[in-house]
């Protein structure tokens, strides 16, 4: 059985400005492509939400390799989650999560599927992650100024 792929990203014009989010899903011959955006927001609140978006359009119990280049996606889940989770939604200073909405929906929607995490750097000519990017930035058009 192969696994299903989803490349992910986030983009912003100016940090916090115009964002978008992008999605890239790839199961056998099939391709799905989504992205969307919000008028104010930030580069990382992108990125949880390009995850939680492909994540949200896989059926429960999906085996999926989840491709980044968000090193902050990345350190959340590996590394991040389970002290937040013990801590009640607090950093190791004491201080809430950053950005804890989407954290906690990101936690969510990973219970409902096997997701292996994959890191790839951005802009290295990786198809799906260059797809994404696109995604990203047509989601962020509609809100971008005009001058």
């Amino acid at each position: 059985m192969s696994r299903t792929r989803a490349w992910t990203d986030g983009a912003c014009k100016g940090n916090p400005g115009p964002g978008g989010w992008g999605v890239l899903i790839r199961d056998g011959h099939d391709t799905v492509e989504l992205s969307g955006g919000e008028p104010s927001t930030t580069n990382n609140r992108m990125e949880l939400l390009a995850a939680i978006r492909a994540l949200q359009a896989l059926a429960d119990g999906t085996q999926v390799a989840l491709y980044t280049d968000s090193a902050y996606v990345m350190n959340g889940m590996r590394s991040w989650i389970a002290g937040w989770k013990r801590r009640g939604w607090t950093t190791a200073a004491g201080q809430p999560v950053k950005n804890m909405d989407l954290w906690r929906e990101l936690d969510q929607q990973v219970a409902h599927h096997d997701v292996q995490w994959t890191w790839v750097k951005g802009h290295s000519g990786d198809p799906g992650n260059e797809r994404a990017d696109a995604l990203a930035n047509v989601g962020c058009a509609p809100y971008r100024r005009r001058d």
